[in-house]
């Protein structure tokens, strides 16, 4: 995933008013009178932190992408017991493991 600076710059100034034309920092237009507008540093830093946060989850997405629904998973309880369903979850936590 690439994290634009328009989403570290609403991660940083929530509610803030602003306009960006362009994809460069000459195209962004402060218009918010309460909240001081961040420099391209802190913007790019942010950048950095939310793009650290979105890797360290990739596990997750890969897990709830294979884990069967919650209605399947109902049914192997069922018909299988909580051990066999166990077994079924934790194959997957094992393929994706938790950096």
């Amino acid at each position: 995933m690439t994290v634009l600076r328009s989403e570290a710059l609403r991660s940083l100034k929530p509610w803030a008013e602003y306009v960006w034309t362009g994809r460069d920092w000459s195209g962004l237009k402060w218009l918010d009178t309460v909240q001081k507008k961040p420099t391209e540093e802190e913007v790019d830093a942010e950048v950095i932190r939310l793009k650290a946060l979105w890797d360290a989850d990739d596990y997750k997405r890969k897990r709830a992408r294979e884990y069967p629904s919650l209605v399947d998973q109902l049914d192997d309880i069922y018909h299988n017991g909580i051990d066999a369903w166990k077994a079924t979850i934790k194959a997957t936590k094992d393929k994706y493991p938790k950096s």
